[in-house]
């Protein structure tokens, strides 16, 4: 297994979870179902990891687009003969399926995971048709969560459950494959493809001024106290030590606002650091550099 492509934090996630601490987040159920579904892909991605030793390409987490469609591939496994489309669903507890619906046991509809599974893989196999690249796709819906049970699920349905997980391995595994050069510019072409940023991304809405300020805990994001050399948290008990600190909380601030410039006065006030900017300005002078500008003077990497 040769990964091409690592999962990162989506940034749309990323938002949220910097946000979470600093200010009471308004759309809470959509930043909770980011957080489930990421916890899923991480879950595929440690089985994946863990057992799959058949030579194939991975590419993680792509975001293609084919005439001005927009789909989504958790994971792509690229072997001799054969692509494995997986769609990483992290649902837990009982489902059933009713008449091609599935629903909770109670009765009230979820959505059916299936049909966006196949319009990944049509999608999919007409941006290779279009690129001229024609290779047969195999999809499968990978429920990683031990936690899971869906009643009433035919025999055909492309899907791997928990306690199939390891039987689907070894079918994976026993995969004749013997990749080529030409296996390496289809997973480059699709890497070229990829879009950074949805555009459908939906970011929460923020200001500065809102916003709490200070060095936030790494263990249990509370806001934490500056104490000499350390930040403490008075949570927790976490201890880091200020330079550290600051340094996160910098790139904290680039992330949420790469439209302003990183300054002495701007990090002393975001970071919480009363009574002490000495100290602010001795890190930032030491770990990034200063482009003078006289009271307009700020830090670049």
């Amino acid at each position: 297994m040769n990964i091409i492509k690592s999962r990162e934090e989506p940034p749309e996630l990323k938002v949220f979870r910097l946000l979470k601490p600093r200010k009471e987040l308004v759309d809470q159920q959509y930043y909770l179902n980011l957080e489930k579904g990421f916890a899923g892909e991480r879950r595929m991605d440690a089985w994946l990891e863990e057992g799959l030793s058949a030579e194939c390409l991975v590419l993680n987490d792509l975001l293609l687009e084919h005439n001005r469609k927009l789909f989504q591939i958790d994971t792509l496994l690229i072997f001799q003969e054969k692509m494995h489309l997986f769609d990483s669903k992290n649902n837990e507890g009982d489902l059933c399926i009713k008449s091609d619906n599935w629903y909770t046991l109670p009765g009230t509809e979820v959505t059916n995971p299936l049909p966006q599974l196949r319009r990944a893989e049509s999608l999919l196999r007409q941006l290779l048709q279009h690129h001229r690249m024609s290779f047969p796709i195999e999809s499968t819906l990978i429920f990683p969560n031990p936690q899971f049970m869906l009643y009433n699920a035919p025999p055909q349905l492309p899907a791997a459950f928990p306690p199939q997980l390891q039987r689907f391995m070894k079918k994976l595994n026993h995969t004749p494959s013997k990749l080529l050069h030409k296996h390496e510019i289809l997973a480059e072409k699709l890497l070229s493809l990829h879009l950074p940023v949805s555009p459908n991304a939906r970011f929460p809405e923020y200001d500065y001024d809102q916003l709490k300020k200070g060095v936030v805990c790494v263990r249990c994001a509370a806001i934490m106290s500056h104490q000499g050399k350390t930040f403490y948290c008075d949570h927790c008990a976490y201890v880091e030590k200020v330079e550290t600190g600051v340094i996160r909380n910098v790139e904290e601030y680039k992330f949420l606002f790469p439209e302003r410039k990183v300054t002495n006065q701007a990090m002393y006030e975001w970071c919480g650091m009363q009574g002490d900017r000495k100290t602010v300005i001795r890190v930032l002078t030491k770990h990034f550099k200063l482009v003078r500008n006289g009271r307009y003077s700020y830090y670049i990497d």
